[in-house]
């Protein structure tokens, strides 16, 4: 027997949004399987997004769950079309670990992402030596072979920034990301340079936390939250380390983490104190 596909993150976006509406309906996955003619198993894999769903059962659902509004309905049908869709990094074949396609595929649907980094400056708003100098120094994130490829998949990643309607980016570092000088003193200041340039972009906001603040809501370690609506309301979390990541999704994780966030921001500098403070180091370096 093959191994059926990986579950796209859309995939178990929609999973878990018609999982949620079952419940909310008070509808067991028996009502769902009756209402659709089919096990009960194959209710519980399209909610873990295992298997995609047809337009038509899709609809059968949203009836039973008492799904209303265009705009609602338009919005599961948009998920459910774009399950299976692949996105450039899959291009990449398995050069770009699992882990690191749900993040690409995150990244790509967000319209607002918002980024905790105490040690090291956001991914896209990292200049191509500075992202470099960062792989080179973690023996264990990637084989030195590969290093050019991921190079160039992090430049890749700064698209959702450009076009006519870009993802909004709201990212807060702690003040050691911006003195660090990974790569050196050259590369340092590029990076610098380059993040004050960033930072004055309209869907653009950076915040420094400073030093002098002492322990803050920050002490969680780093995150990226994001949007997937007219909302910046967060859909999901995504956590990384050094050998696995974590895609979170629960309400109560969500409400946790946009806490933290809001926190961590009322404790930064406003976007003016954080552009002096980026032209400062830069000055020292």
């Amino acid at each position: 027997m093959t191994d059926e596909p990986r579950p796209t993150v859309r995939g178990r976006r929609l999973g878990s949004e018609l999982r949620r509406l079952r419940e909310a309906a008070g509808k067991s996955t028996e009502d769902a399987a009756t209402a659709l003619k089919c096990s009960r198993a194959k209710i519980s894999r399209i909610e873990t997004g295992a298997v995609g769903i047809r337009r038509l059962d899709l609809g059968v659902l949203m009836d039973l769950y008492g799904v209303t509004g265009t705009r609602n309905r338009d919005a599961l049908e948009t998920l459910a079309r774009d399950s299976k869709k692949r996105g450039w990094w899959h291009d990449y074949g398995d050069t770009i670990p699992s882990a690191y396609v749900d993040f690409l595929d995150l990244e790509a649907d967000a319209r607002y992402i918002r980024n905790w980094q105490p040690l090291v400056l956001p991914g896209l708003l990292q200049t191509e030596d500075y992202a470099r100098a960062l792989l080179q120094a973690n023996p264990a994130a990637v084989h030195p072979e590969r290093i050019e490829q991921f190079v160039k998949v992090r430049m890749e990643r700064k698209a959702v920034q450009a076009g006519p309607d870009p993802a909004r980016l709201c990212a807060i570092v702690w003040e050691p990301a911006l003195r660090c000088p990974v790569g050196g003193g050259d590369v340092h200041r590029a990076q610098l340079g380059h993040l004050a340039e960033a930072a004055q972009l309209p869907n653009v906001t950076l915040q420094v936390v400073p030093l002098g603040i002492g322990a803050s809501a920050g002490a969680c370690g780093a995150f990226v939250m994001y949007g997937f609506s007219s909302s910046p309301t967060p859909g999901a979390v995504f956590l990384e380390n050094l050998t696995s990541s974590h895609y979170l999704e629960r309400e109560a994780e969500l409400d946790g983490y946009g806490l933290v966030f809001e926190h961590l921001r009322s404790s930064a500098l406003n976007t003016a104190q954080t552009l002096d403070m980026i032209t400062a180091i830069a000055a020292e370096t």
